[in-house]
């Protein structure tokens, strides 16, 4: 008994979490005149309550067919998420591996004080960093370019200290095994480090993508030109008159994540139980 209770709580928990994207789902298939009806109080600012269906009443893929053939400037800006996403995760693993492969197996004067330095750094918010980054970017006139919201990310902290805990996990008797065969400390590092921390590196790559591929402050911030703008700033600009445009255009962000999401799942959770462990 107490097992279906326990069992049917759970259900019910996950059925709210995933009542969202069902919401999207099917509002995405729903027709204008249906989206007005049931939502008029909210986006009419009418008396009332709002309602909602689970299954449209006249199933219709004209918001679909409307974004992806009449709607140029989503294509747009989902170029731009590629690129910044695509750039951003490439900088952090050049950037990152080799200092996480430092922190973790090498032993340097004020090693303690900088690794609590990053480990601060990445407990701040965007929102205390913001002005500075901004007076930065300024100064080297990165302002309104793509690389003003690319560079900043490849130095996050973030990746770093998930790598980390990775390379520290491995044995040091490894390293002296190869030590002895004659391997420098590069070939060390390509050889044994990176294939044996590589779940490391694709759990960070895995929740570089989910923060990234979504990001709004930051171009909201730095990027003054609408034709960069990634595709997390055109749902913002969609109106309520586009309501089923926009249950569209949310489905369709929404689906790279959830496939980078499940493509790196496993990986993902080696990355939540070594940090935990380690903690």
């Amino acid at each position: 008994m107490t097992k279906k209770l326990l069992t049917g709580l759970v259900f019910c928990m996950a059925l709210t979490a995933v009542f969202p994207i069902l919401f999207l789902i099917c509002g995405s298939f729903m027709g204008n005149m249906e989206i007005r009806e049931l939502l008029m109080p909210v986006l009419g600012n009418m008396e009332g309550f709002a309602s909602w269906k689970l299954m449209p009443q006249y199933p219709t893929m004209m918001h679909y067919v409307e974004l992806l053939l009449d709607s140029p400037e989503f294509f747009v800006m989902f170029w731009n998420s590629v690129k910044l996403t695509a750039a951003i995760l490439a900088g952090q693993l050049l950037v990152g591996t080799p200092a996480a492969w430092g922190f973790a197996r090498y032993q340097f004067p004020g090693k303690k004080i900088l690794f609590t330095i990053y480990i601060a750094l990445m407990m701040m918010p965007f929102q205390v960093m913001m002005l500075s980054n901004y007076l930065v970017l300024d100064q080297m006139r990165l302002l309104d370019t793509m690389a003003g919201i690319i560079l900043p990310a490849v130095f996050s902290t973030f990746p770093v200290f998930l790598m980390y805990r990775f390379f520290q996990g491995l044995p040091e008797a490894i390293m002296d095994s190869a030590r002895i065969d004659g391997a420098g400390e590069l070939r060390i590092f390509f050889r044994i480090g990176i294939p044996l921390g590589s779940p490391g590196m694709i759990s960070a790559l895995v929740l570089g993508f989910l923060e990234y591929w979504n990001l709004i402050e930051q171009p909201m911030a730095f990027l003054k030109t609408k034709e960069k703008w990634p595709l997390s700033l055109y749902l913002p600009n969609i109106s309520t008159e586009q309501a089923g445009t926009a249950f569209a255009a949310s489905v369709l962000v929404l689906l790279p994540a959830v496939l980078v999401f499940l493509a790196g799942q496993d990986y993902l959770e080696q990355g939540i139980v070594s940090t935990a462990v380690k903690e």
